[in-house]
């Protein structure tokens, strides 16, 4: 059984199993069960999608629907897995970034079709969740003809999917912990080193945020390495002068990532050609130096 004839049930009612069940309804999926350990979370979910009930525990969900998600926080999909009796070609999927479907075994092991689709995406709550998905990139690990499935589903919300192995989660996660978790770090320290000038961080975040919004526009239109802009991109030995002795007086703390991410950028300069290999060990020199 393939596609929106599929009886789909989540185990786990949080952001993202609430977020999915969401979408898939509206595009003609059928939801038709929910558990979770917190009742509340099981009922507003239910609310939310038409024809689907609140059931009593996980089993009842996976005798329920053909198709289950398990959409419990990481840690917990294991037990799921190995505490749930699993019919013979039933669905089994999580939604884990950096777990891989190995965690499922007892699911395969009792004969169902184990699967990952993980939405690349950031959910600051629910009704975020559901504005940002569509759009977004799907990670799928399954075989067929469960794979095949799993991308109907991320066309099905207006995704793009690409496949992954299982020796890929990791370094597939970690990668969106760079681009999503550490860009709210880079602009906390850009909004702390605002305050050494007495502006809040409030303030502060709204005067960069155009600036941010301008730079992921230029990521986009125009791509990477052409749209690095700054000193290292023009070789500006003196202006990243000035900016170590600076952070040296106001902010000590911020001078190592200043650095590190400073060397991991000259390449990037590098490959956009507006610097030769001289100014690149230039560059690298003083910021290789001790503090």
């Amino acid at each position: 059984m393939r596609g929106k004839m599929l009886k789909l049930g989540f185990i786990g009612a949080g952001t993202v199993g609430t977020a999915l069940a969401v979408l898939l309804c509206s595009k003609g999926y059928q939801v038709v069960g929910v558990s979770s350990r917190s009742r509340d979370s099981a009922e507003n979910l239910a609310k939310a999608v038409d024809g689907c009930r609140v059931l009593k525990n996980n089993q009842e969900v996976a005798d329920t629907a053909d198709f289950v998600f398990i959409t419990t926080p990481d840690g917990a999909i294991a037990g799921v897995a190995s505490q749930v009796k699993w019919r013979n070609r039933q669905s089994a999927v999580h939604c884990s970034g950096a777990d891989s479907t190995d965690i499922l075994e007892p699911a395969r092991e009792s004969g169902a079709l184990v699967g990952s689709f993980h939405p690349l995406q950031t959910f600051a709550g629910v009704k975020q969740a559901i504005e940002n998905i569509p759009g977004s990139t799907f990670a799928v690990e399954a075989g067929e003809p469960l794979r095949s499935t799993l991308k109907d589903m991320a066309t099905a919300l207006s995704c793009h999917a690409i496949e992954l192995q299982a020796s890929d989660k990791v370094a597939y996660h970690a990668a969106a912990v760079f681009a999503c978790n550490y860009l709210v770090t880079l602009v906390k320290l850009s909004t702390d080193l605002w305050q050494t000038f007495s502006i809040p961080p409030d303030q502060a975040t709204r005067a960069l945020l155009p600036l941010i919004s301008g730079t992921l526009h230029n990521i986009d239109t125009i791509g990477i390495p052409q749209c690095l802009t700054g000193p290292i991109a023009r070789g500006d030995t003196g202006t990243i002068k000035k900016h170590l002795e600076a952070l040296r007086e106001k902010a000590p703390a911020l001078l190592s990532p200043y650095k590190e991410l400073g060397l991991q950028t000259v390449p990037i300069a590098l490959a956009k050609g507006r610097i030769n290999r001289q100014q690149a060990s230039a560059l690298e020199a003083i910021l290789k130096q001790a503090d």
